[in-house]
Parts: structure tokens; sequence; C-alpha cells
């Protein structure tokens, strides 16, 4: 994609945003300043897409870009680095259990067979101790990557990384993918290109997960648009 070839090497934190992800932010101001506070931010949905046009945004984006997206752009590119010249690099995924880190790791070894893949789970609780963000820090400088993958959860990882970023001695592009992480070790998973490619990824999880994802999309989408005409509203 171009707009994912455009960002240049060197240490830049890329998070994405979607109508959920904008719902929370309106009321949980870390997770805001950690969005506002990355180097990039795609739209991982055609509801910000369309928002961001209705809003007149300086900066449109053209497209929805999903944190798949994002994933497969940078493996791959990673991937063509190592064939080119030769070379090994080395990709961390840090978050999720050691059961889908271990699935990564051996889908990855097929699909990019030059790169070498590190794995760490944190421990699995809501909040992280000082000690526990002393170990997640010292794994990745230790590791030091050529491509760093958080995958926790939003809001907790943007707000990990963010609050973390300058006690990361790394050069990499780092991106916060949460479910990229289960669905890349579990295909089975992921929504269906067909639902993907018309803007229906929602629909298609409202209807596979009906009680889990009730609240975020059938209460979830009509609460950000009303947040969108606040906002337009606020900005005349």
């Amino acid at each position: 994609m171009q707009e994912l070839a455009a960002i240049p090497p060197g240490k830049y934190l890329i998070n994405t945003i979607n109508q959920h992800s904008y719902n929370v932010a309106q009321t949980d101001k870390d997770f805001a300043d950690a969005l506002r506070g990355g180097d990039y931010l795609l739209p991982d949905g055609m509801s910000i897409v369309k928002a961001a046009k209705f809003l007149n945004i300086q900066t449109q984006p053209e497209r929805r870009i999903a944190g798949r997206d994002l994933f497969h752009f940078e493996m791959q590119r990673l991937e063509d680095i190592c064939i080119n010249t030769h070379s090994r690099k080395k990709v961390l995924f840090m978050g999720s259990s050691e059961k889908v880190l271990s699935h990564i790791k051996q889908r990855a070894a097929n699909d990019f067979p030059h790169l070498h893949i590190v794995t760490y789970s944190p421990p699995y609780k809501p909040i992280f101790t000082d000690e526990d963000n002393i170990q997640m820090i010292n794994v990745i400088n230790t590791e030091a990557p050529d491509l760093l993958w958080i995958g926790m959860t939003a809001p907790k990882q943007e707000k990990w990384a963010f609050q973390h970023w300058k006690q990361l001695n790394i050069n990499c592009h780092c991106g916060t993918i949460g479910a990229v992480f289960d669905f890349y070790a579990n295909p089975k998973k992921d929504v269906p290109r067909w639902w993907q490619n018309h803007g229906l990824e929602w629909l298609y999880r409202l209807k596979t997960e009906p009680k889990r994802m009730f609240k975020r999309y059938v209460i979830g989408i009509p609460k950000f648009y009303i947040y969108i005409l606040r906002d337009l509203l606020k900005n005349r």
C-alpha cells in the first residue's frame, strides 16, 4: 500500500483506530493521548474513513488500512529486505498467550522464512507492576528487533507502548495490532475477505458473536455517529 510505503525507516509507533476505539477514547484520556501521541494513526474501519471526510479532516485517508494490512505489509517488506540483502532480520511479537505465540511462530516460519521470529508473553493481568514493565522493556531492548508487534488488546497495548516509548532503545517500526495475533495464529477466526472488502466486517462479527459484539456495534455504532456529529458542531 502506498500509504504504508511512505513510512520511513526508523523508530515509529504505529497505531490503528476504528469506531470502537474512537468511542473508548472519548472517556479514556490516557487512551486518547496514546492514539494522538503515536507517530502514525491508521484508519482501521470504513466508518473512520467516512467520518474523516465528513469532518473535513486536513489529511483524509482514502481507504481503510486494517491492522492485518499493516502486519502483512511490514512482514513482507522485511522479508524482501532479507532476500535482497542476503541477511536475516528479527521480528519480536510481545503479547498474547504462549499457545497463540507458538502458532504465530510456526506459521511465520512458512510465510516469511528469512525472518527470525522471537516472542514474549507478558503476565496476564489487567495492570502491570513496575517489575512487569521493567521486564517487558528489558526483553524488547535485549532482543533489539527489526520489527516489533505488540498485541495486548486495546486500549492496553496502545497505552503501554506510548507510556514506555522513550524507554525502548529500538530503531524499528512498532505496531499495536491486538486481534491480529489471534487471527494470524488461527485464520479460521478471521473475517472472510468478502465481508472485509465490502466494509461489513462489523456485521459478520455481530452475526457470529452476537452476545459479545452486541454492545460494541448495536450500541456503539449510533454512539460513534453522535460523537462525530458533536465534533462537527464543535468545530464550526
